[in-house]
């Protein structure tokens, strides 16, 4: 039986990620998601400071092809977040590519950083059970697109839950409950404070048993050195390197 507590995140029995039956949500319905993505650009106008613009800064809609689906994902200004960045791309074009390799059908699923949600809804239509997470003020882009690009085409409904990389992960997601296949990652290193807490945070996901999958594109000298750390905690594996994009994609795995 599946149920739901106020995280959003599925309970679970004997200390790993229990799947739900594969269910076949109802079909899209374009003019009720029209009106819940204007609800929501209300929604995000009021809760603004007096001082800030209120101007929502939409950037409209990018459309992808994957596993023969058409996607389309609403972009925002307002946030790293509600950008697509090219690891994204990148890790999705990896996962459909390598399907024998990287077989995601029936598979937990953990995507840190969701952003935009392009990668769980790859990973979602691969056939995978996905758990969406990033910081609460994207979260509402976040599962606006998931709905948009699941609703009817996937075994399971992905969910969506907060999580800020260091901060009451073990609290939220003890170990002794929540256990994925896979965890992804695309992008989630650039310019900002939070490398040690990222690092810190994948660990804690990357168990025994898990494989972690991880697309950056390198953009400044602490990525390199992000790189390096990474690579002295994980078992690790270089899968593609795109020199033209300035891109990696990395395969890790616990230590024993």
């Amino acid at each position: 039986m599946e149920i739901e507590g106020e995280s959003g995140l599925h309970a679970q029995k004997n200390g790993i990620v229990q799947h739900p039956d594969p269910i076949k949500p109802p079909p899209n319905n374009t003019e009720e998601e029209d009106l819940e993505s204007k609800h929501m650009q209300e929604e995000a106008l009021k809760r603004r400071n007096a001082w800030e613009s209120s101007v929502f800064y939409s950037l409209g809609k990018e459309t992808f092809f994957f596993t023969g689906q058409e996607i389309s994902i609403r972009e925002s200004l307002d946030s790293f977040g509600a950008v697509i960045w090219p690891g994204a791309v990148a890790l999705c074009r990896y996962l459909e590519k390598n399907r024998k390799q990287v077989n995601l059908l029936d598979k937990a699923v953990l995507e840190l950083g969701a952003g935009t949600g392009l990668v769980s809804i790859v990973a979602s239509l691969l056939g995978a059970w996905v758990t969406a997470t990033d910081l609460p003020d994207v979260l509402n882009n976040l599962n606006f697109n998931l709905s948009r690009n699941t609703r009817g085409r996937c075994r399971y409904t992905p969910q969506v839950a907060a999580l800020a990389w260091g901060q009451d992960v073990k609290r939220n997601f003890p170990s002794s409950v929540y256990h994925y296949d896979y965890v992804l990652c695309a992008d989630v290193v650039y310019h900002h404070n939070f490398v040690e807490d990222l690092l810190n945070t994948m660990e804690y996901f990357c168990k025994p048993g898990t494989t972690l999958l991880w697309a950056n594109k390198v953009r400044f000298e602490s990525d390199l050195r992000f790189i390096e750390n990474f690579k002295n905690i994980f078992n690790t594996t270089l899968l593609e390197d795109i020199p033209q994009e300035e891109l990696r994609i990395y395969q890790a795995t616990a230590r024993n």
